[in-house]
């Protein structure tokens, strides 16, 4: 079982690949759906670059896909590579372009200002170097000379970094495999100066230089998961100066699709599980209590017993847990209260369906009731019809196709990067328990009278703030992830936030709210320019998970408040139309505001009146706080 070299937990590619992505290049009309369901299978690099030449003629047809342009600084040859990328992309709901410097011009592309890769105007750059293009040279017994090493290839990166920074708000540097020839055999790890040792320190201080717009590529990571003699080639190198294997272009181009997925906010958030002979081994319907197997010391049972724990270490770092599981509801809760060897528990789960509904039904109420799209969520079942019928169905879902070992389970699920993460942070930390908060609001709604009883019923307490260092990671990141609630989808990098927070003609707010369930954290940011008696709306997003609680009045009444306090009289929300963005279609209109116009590609233009208009605060909320503000 080799989930990563052949990309394990993807169905293998369909027998008639050829013939659809033939027929796509005649095909007329967005092609993005598509792609994306083709990309979704274990390809080989030949089969990628198909893809790629399809998406490469066809830019303007794949309006369901998010653009994003990559920018690659490298010492190797990346010809092989570039095009798997931007298969692989496809994946992840991306349309990539690449922008690649010359080969082995890694300091001039980065930087001179007029270079190919500064010109172009990329969201991110790639610094793929690999440990032959640093000066990482051998010291052997010589502690300072390593140091020294060292302290020059980080050099290096900083050098590169600073300057693509000035032109691209982010920067992704890989991380060093060491190359598995050795000159003193295991001594080498322990020799001051040595190679291995400079490699290990390199990563070391790389990983520590991360944030701030400079993201870490793991390549040493999944070097190490292949196997280092298998992921250094030295023919490929002799003959073509290609880094790595070519049999690993699909994974490498895996990792690194997923990375700039993470980086757009397309990482799933939910793993639903099946129960019978998934999350536990048996079928409790027919077996009851004592048949089921997750015992410790049997070989079966701690194979499910050692995905039940994957889920919980997923759910520490927020990723929300639900359970799709054909079966009778009460039956299938009481292993969760009674088993006692089971590690998950019923309030781990934040939405249970267990029924005799299709699996498709099911994941539908799960992502309507945690009030998330079906792109967020992984379904985990042993069967392979149930597996099929939910690919058929619900093509958003992502469906890892297990192996037929349960030991391998939790490998090919925690191999395929659903909840690939281009940051993390303590709002991240708790996201699992703002849904499974969420899902008990839901069904205090379903008992409430209305939805003004059931908005008084929750006792919310709502904070603002302008944007503060303490707040700045976690802004900047829903800046960047969040898509479906935002106005113009702009990006800022940390340090561009902390920029307009320093900003006097800009009015900065990030939003908190709590309730009786517990804290929701940040939900809502936004960014407004002034400019005398006029102010624009630059941002303005929220988190879904709110929908529905008058938050959007009550975010409005605080600007305005505000923008009175400076003298602005007229107030201008711009609308940019996304794939992804259409729930706020009508968000301006809503609150007010007139069209004034539309421009290119949809761009709305929006006015409002602040000076006459009347924006009382919603009573619904039971406290108002203002951290910063002027009161």
């Amino acid at each position: 079982m080799e989930p990563i070299a052949h990309l394990g937990w993807l169905p293998p590619a369909p027998d008639d690949f050829a013939a659809r992505a033939k027929a796509l290049k005649a095909a007329e009309g967005d092609l993005s759906a598509e792609l994306r369901s083709l990309a979704t299978h274990r390809l080989d690099a030949n089969q990628l670059q198909r893809l790629a030449r399809i998406v490469e003629g066809a830019r303007d047809r794949t309006n369901g896909l998010s653009p994003f342009r990559l920018g690659i600084v490298s010492n190797a040859t990346t010809d092989f590579i570039t095009p798997a990328i931007i298969g692989s992309g496809l994946r992840h709901g991306l349309a990539i372009e690449i922008v690649a410097g010359p080969y082995g011009q890694c300091m001039q592309e980065a930087l001179d200002p007029g270079s190919t890769v500064n010109r172009a105007g990329c969201d991110a750059v790639l610094l793929a170097i690999d440990s032959r293009g640093y000066p990482l040279h051998s010291a052997p017994g010589d502690a300072q000379a390593g140091e020294a090493a060292v302290a020059a290839a980080l050099g290096q990166v900083e050098a590169m970094r600073g300057g693509l920074a000035a032109h691209c708000p982010n920067v992704i540097v890989q991380s060093l495999p060491p190359l598995p020839e050795q000159y003193l055999g295991g001594y080498d790890a322990v020799l001051p100066g040595s190679e291995g040792q400079a490699v290990a320190a390199f990563n070391t201080g790389l990983a520590a230089r991360t944030g701030g717009g400079l993201l870490l590529l793991d390549v040493a990571g999944l070097a190490a998961r292949a196997g280092l003699d298998r992921w250094h080639d030295p023919a490929a190198w002799n003959v073509a100066k290609q880094p790595f294997s070519h049999a690993l272009i699909p994974a490498y181009a895996e990792n690194l699709a997923r990375l700039l997925g993470a980086m757009r906010g397309k990482s799933r958030k939910v793993l639903v599980l099946d129960l019978d002979n998934t999350v536990w081994s048996g079928v409790i319907g027919d077996d009851g209590m004592d048949g089921i197997n997750i015992a410790q010391g049997d070989a079966t049972g701690e194979a499910h017993l050692a995905l039940q724990a994957y889920a919980l270490g997923l759910r520490e770092r927020g990723v929300v847990l639900a359970v799709s599981s054909k079966n009778t509801d009460e039956i299938a809760r009481q292993v969760f209260r009674e088993h006692p060897d089971m590690l998950l528990r019923e309030e781990h789960i934040a939405v249970f369906q267990a029924n005799w509904t299709d699996k498709a039904s099911n994941l539908r109420v799960i992502a309507e009731t945690l009030n998330l799209g079906l792109d967020s969520l992984v379904f985990v079942d042993d069967n392979p019809a149930e597996r099929e019928l939910v690919r058929q169905r619900l093509p958003q879902v992502a469906v890892p196709e297990l192996p037929d070992s349960s030991a391998f389970y939790v490998r090919t699920v925690a191999a395929a990067g659903y909840f690939e993460a281009a940051g993390f942070s303590d709002e991240d930390r708790a996201r699992s328990k703002f849904y499974e908060q969420n899902a008990k609001r839901v069904a205090v709604q379903a008992a409430a009278g209305g939805i003004d009883d059931y908005l008084a019923s929750l006792a919310m307490t709502i904070r603002f703030a302008p944007f503060d260092e303490r707040g700045r990671a976690r802004i900047a990141q829903l800046i960047n992830k969040s898509n479906q609630f935002n106005l113009t989808t702009r990006r800022y990098t940390e340090g561009e936030v902390a920029a307009l927070g320093e900003d006097s003609s800009v009015i900065t707010l990030q939003i908190r709210l709590e309730d009786v369930f517990g804290d929701n954290g940040m939900i809502s940011t936004i960014i407004a320019r002034v400019d005398g008696a006029e102010a624009e709306i630059d941002t303005w997003l929220m988190s879904c998970r709110v929908l529905g609680r008058r938050v959007e009045e009550a975010a409005l009444a605080e600007l305005v408040r505000l923008l009175r306090g400076r003298g602005v009289s007229k107030l201008t929300g711009i609308f940019r139309p996304t794939e992804r963005n259409g729930i706020v279609v009508d968000h301006y209109r809503k609150l007010g505001f007139s069209l004034d116009s539309a421009g290119e590609a949809g761009e709305e233009r929006w006015l409002l009146d602040i000076g006459v208009a009347d924006f009382d605060f919603p009573d619904i909320f039971a406290h108002v706080l203002r951290d910063g503000q002027d009161a």
